[in-house]
């Protein structure tokens, strides 16, 4: 089956990342995932991946992206880990100080794909991470 360039966006498929930092350590704050975030928009098109939504708590970011169903998932995620770990400890030496050792993230991650569930769904559940006493809907 051929496509033309119109038609390949209707195969993308939606998926919801949760990267976890080392040992839990509360790093995260609005300028060091702005930064995590920028990162992420500077190496997704490389993987054809297109960042949909970004928020964050203080250990851990959600990420809604989305992606071919060709596209190595896992190859950009670890491509994406070194880069953003490397970094945004290099800009903010801060974060160097609630680390041990040389790790930024958690060696695992939680990858969904966001099944038959609506994507306006999952966007307003990562929109309201790290907000205490809100209900979502």
């Amino acid at each position: 089956m051929k496509l033309d360039s119109n038609a390949h966006s209707v195969f993308l498929l939606h998926y919801h990342l949760i990267l976890v930092v080392k040992y839990r350590r509360k790093v995260f704050d609005d300028d060091i995932s702005e930064r995590a975030k920028e990162i992420f928009e500077y190496i997704s098109p490389k993987y054809h991946i297109t960042l949909e939504e970004w928020n964050h708590d203080k250990d851990h970011v959600h990420i809604l992206f989305r992606a071919h169903p060709n596209t190595e998932i896992s190859k950009f995620i670890n491509s994406y880990k070194s880069a953003s770990s490397r970094l945004l400890k290099k800009e903010f030496p801060e974060i160097r100080k609630k680390l041990w050792k040389e790790y930024f993230w958690n060696q695992s991650f939680c990858l969904l794909t966001t099944g038959g569930a609506p994507v306006e769904i999952i966007r307003k559940y990562i929109e309201n991470q790290g907000k205490k006493g809100e209900k979502i809907g």
